[in-house]
């Protein structure tokens, strides 16, 4: 047999194969034109959606916006929140128990007793330290969470896990989850804002506050509470603010030439909404943190009219007026850098939580109190927390200090649909280990999302050919009994 005949033959029987599967694509092809499929993409390819465009929960919300409160370094649950009259008289001794942080794993250890008194505060009669007399006077509004835990004693996995619910950078952050979910009702500022101690940012910056494999559109914008409110906002020299309309005008129009001729436009897209954004918040962010409209009595309560507390009050005011403004998700740090300026007390309990309890206690008990008076605590949820808590013996042979515990420790939340005045979980009796009611860190992320009006088993985001969640594969459930 000749090479030709050979050819001709191979090419008929690839003809027979092609066409007959072919016919079976006319078909499919049919039916998906009548369900729509191809006029509905020809309409998104032709067509700019604004990432941050408001979008319908998967419920009715309870709450519209959420303030976490973030004491960066480990604050500890046995000097603050949660009771423990057995370590009192223990206090020095060496005693048998089991601890795992920064240190690694211990057997034995010599406790430190709590540093601080206890007092009963409310009508639900909750103890809370004499470290934080002013939020003392809030528990009835408040749900503290005492049998948390997570997955890592090391700061830099810990602040990951907090904040995206993995131990390892790459992930979305929970306010990018809300803001992807949600999207943002104002079109002047970012849906998503962070404000840092005056020490600093965390370990992993902006890690934190990351978007991850989700779109730049969803990550955090960092804001300062005074002076220049966003950095590198202001306008090139020369250019005037009509200069930038016309240039969003012909970058607008630059995009619409893309989606006519079918071009990938993701990046111009993207820019566009970067400087839309930018151009209006050069006028609004400004207002936002224009404090001389708030009255006396206001910049009293947040504790702005006194040295100690104005920085962390600043953060907590603004913090109240870009919820009023339509921002989505607000996290605030006290603490930064390392050692003492952050809540990470290794060496002097007393000088360490002394100095970052008196620096926030005034400003977030004014901010819990501002936002109920103005009637937004109802749609408002706050969170209080650090990455971990502390052990309740010695990191050292002398000192006061404790290690880290990511094995039990305590959180709090409050409006958003939140019960006030109730304790849920608990850790054993020297406050090492949770034991009652245990809480994951990605119980509390489910909490924010359900609260928001959203199935936290169900947000996902597609990436790596997977529908990708905050709460992971294995998924979180609310904490129901915190709920209202």
């Amino acid at each position: 047999m000749s090479n030709d005949k050979q050819f001709c033959r191979r090419t008929r029987r690839e003809f027979l194969w092609e066409t007959g599967c072919g016919f079976g694509a006319l078909g499919l092809s049919s039916l998906l034109e009548s369900d729509g499929f191809f006029t509905n993409k020809a309409a998104a390819a032709t067509s700019f959606v604004n990432p941050m465009a408001p979008k319908k929960p998967h419920f009715a919300p309870k709450a519209k916006a959420c303030i976490f409160l973030f004491m960066y370094g480990g604050p500890s649950h046995i000097e603050t929140f949660e009771y423990k009259p057995k370590l009192y008289p223990l206090d020095g001794k060496t005693i048998p128990i089991s601890t795992f942080g920064r240190g690694g794993r211990k057997s034995v250890g010599r406790v430190v007793g709590p540093k601080w008194e206890f007092k009963q505060y409310g009508q639900c009669g909750k103890r809370v330290s004499d470290l934080f007399p002013n939020l003392g006077s809030c528990v009835d509004d408040i749900a503290f969470i005492h049998s948390m835990y997570a997955e890592s004693p090391i700061h830099g996995s810990a602040m990951l896990m907090m904040n995206s619910g993995r131990i390892l950078s790459g992930s979305p952050s929970l306010g990018s989850w809300v803001t992807y979910g949600l999207g943002s009702v104002n079109e002047n500022l970012p849906g998503y804002v962070v404000m840092l101690d005056k020490t600093g940012g965390p370990i992993s910056g902006p890690k934190n506050w990351s978007s991850g494999y989700m779109p730049a559109a969803y990550q955090g914008t960092v804001i300062r509470a005074d002076g220049t409110p966003i950095f590198n906002l202001e306008m090139p020299p020369g250019m005037t603010r009509e200069a930038q309309r016309d240039l969003l005008d012909r970058l607008r129009e630059k995009n619409q030439e893309h989606l006519a001729s079918r071009a990938d436009n993701s990046e111009l897209t993207a820019r566009i909404a970067s400087y839309e954004l930018a151009y209006n918040m050069q006028q609004h962010a400004p207002e936002a943190v224009d404090f001389t409209r708030e009255t006396k009595e206001t910049h009293a309560l947040y504790g702005i009219d006194q040295p100690r507390t104005a920085d962390f009050g600043k953060k907590c005011l603004l913090a109240r007026r870009l919820v009023e403004r339509g921002v989505r998700f607000i996290q605030i740090y006290s603490g930064g850098a390392h050692n003492d300026d952050n809540w990470d007390a290794h060496g002097d309990m007393v000088k360490n939580h002394s100095k970052h309890a008196g620096n926030t206690d005034k400003p977030i008990a004014g901010l819990l109190k501002d936002l109920k008076a103005r009637g937004l605590l109802d749609e408002t949820i706050v969170v209080w927390g650090g990455e971990f808590g502390r052990q309740p013996t010695a990191e050292y042979p002398q000192g006061t200090g404790r290690d880290h515990n990511a094995y039990g420790f305590t959180m709090w939340m409050s409006g958003g649909g939140i019960k006030g005045g109730i304790s849920h979980g608990e850790t054993d009796e020297l406050g090492n280990n949770a034991v009652t009611d245990r809480c994951h860190v990605k119980n509390i992320h489910a909490t924010v999302l359900h609260q928001m009006g959203f199935d936290p088993n169900g947000l996902s985001y597609f990436y790596g050919g997977l529908d990708q969640k905050l709460v992971g594969v294995e998924g979180a459930e609310p904490i129901e009994k915190i709920m209202g």
